[in-house]
């Protein structure tokens, strides 16, 4: 076992805790059983769920045994969200999202060994149990007057569009989670995003008022990014895992191009290096930001992680052939595909001059200008340098008879895809 505690904190990842000093000596006395749960409000998962993912992990590596909870129930009623109410899913739709869940958390736990993951569905103890008994058994813990002081609850009361009593009694069904977990598992920590703090605590007061025991509750920060855009958005939308949502060449691109002032963040949350490791790659960045040196090695790790390491080596390919450093017609079709998907592109019905290609892609901002850039040997099909100014596009030049990828200069690309 390591100190935990110790570990989360240099990674920033420790942003509440119920008592620190407690925490510490449960982890120390260990080991710990503890649990996060998800809610499946969605088809997949997030960067932001991975966030919570990797912690139960690094947790478990420390020795102590995690729960991982894919909320059946509580996915059916939805944690109050800051601006409006939740459109409720129908129970068919949240149970097949409930597997899809789990199988992608499975993925990152061991289910083997002294301090073996288990996986759990808070539907299997709350589906027979009757609003009597739930008004009777737990809710007579709560009180309204703290309950109204959460601050997603708060916000909502505040709000135009009010709270329902389905989405204020969100924190009751988590809290009686936790409640449970303690019973049937001694689950003693709940973690979580610090967004989930009342939620968190709601649950250990519930085992402190029913059990009289202490439990604990941990929540990781929110993280945001230097230019003050959301982490974990990308122009195109939400970085998923699930690789049909976001592909494994998008999402390693994500990684690829984190900004400088983030990557240092970025390593500590997310890589399992070394103490060591990571603060060689942070001193790469400060002296020579242009090898992207610890951008590589983040999104090299993590795509092999998520995504296995054929999907790497597929991702990297795309990237290597994109800026002509290998052969873009060795791309299968889907890498390829994922790979245009990321760039400036222009559906035509039919090829014509390279030219015209050029300007409505966006690579050049006239016929003339793109012209220029053919005359000074900076433009490129496929990575063959055009060298006829009046050149056309053949089907032979198409990349599974579909694409073409132009590209300015060193850095620049689109691509034109040939409807059919």
């Amino acid at each position: 076992m390591t100190d935990i505690v110790d570990e989360l904190k240099w990674r920033g990842l420790l942003a509440l805790s119920t008592d620190e000093d407690a925490l510490r000596k449960a982890f120390a006395d260990g080991p710990v059983t503890f649990y996060c749960g998800f809610d499946p409000t969605a088809i997949s998962l997030h960067l932001g769920n991975l966030v919570q993912i990797l912690t139960m992990k690094r947790i478990q590596l420390a020795g102590h045994k995690p729960l991982g909870l894919v909320g059946g129930a509580t996915g059916l009623i939805g944690d109050p969200k800051p601006t409006a109410e939740r459109v409720l899913n129908d129970p068919e739709t949240v149970a097949e999202w409930v597997g899809r869940l789990r199988g992608q958390i499975e993925r990152f736990l061991d289910f083997d060994g002294p301090n073996a993951a288990r996986m759990v569905n808070n539907l299997d103890w709350t589906s027979g149990m009757s609003a009597i008994n739930l008004l009777r058994d737990v809710g007579k813990y709560f009180r309204v007057n703290n309950m109204i002081a959460k601050e997603a609850v708060s916000r909502r009361l505040n709000s135009e569009a009010g709270i329902s009593y389905t989405e204020f009694s969100y924190q009751v069904l988590q809290g009686m989670d936790f409640l449970e977990l303690y019973r049937r598992y001694g689950c003693m920590l709940q973690t979580g995003g610090s967004d989930q703090w009342g939620n968190l605590t709601a649950g250990t007061d519930l085992i402190r008022k029913a059990e009289g025991v202490a439990a604990h509750a941990l929540a990781t920060p929110l993280i945001t990014k230097a230019d003050g855009t959301k982490f974990g958005k990308t122009e195109s939308g939400t970085v998923w895992l699930d690789p049909e949502l976001t592909t494994p060449y998008a999402f390693y691109q994500f990684w690829l191009n984190a900004d400088d002032r983030d990557i240092s963040k970025f390593l500590r949350i997310f890589s399992f290096k070394s103490h060591q490791e990571i603060e060689e790659l942070e001193r790469l960045t400060e002296e020579a930001p242009f090898k992207r040196a610890a951008q590589r090695a983040l999104a090299e790790e993590l795509t092999v992680l998520v995504h296995g390491q054929e999907q790497l080596d597929r991702a990297v390919a795309a990237s290597k052939a994109l800026f002509g450093q290998g052969d873009l017609g060795e791309l299968d079709d889907r890498t390829l595909a994922a790979a245009v998907a990321e760039l400036p592109s222009a559906q035509v019905g039919e090829l014509g001059e390279l030219v015209d290609l050029f300007v409505a892609t966006g690579l050049s901002a006239s016929r003339s200008a793109a012209r220029r850039t053919i005359g000074e040997g900076g433009a490129y099909v496929n990575n063959a340098k055009i060298e006829d100014e009046a050149a056309v596009a053949a089907p032979t030049d198409l990349l599974h008879g579909r694409w073409l990828v132009l590209r300015r200069g060193k850095r620049n690309l689109a691509a034109v895809e040939l409807l059919r």
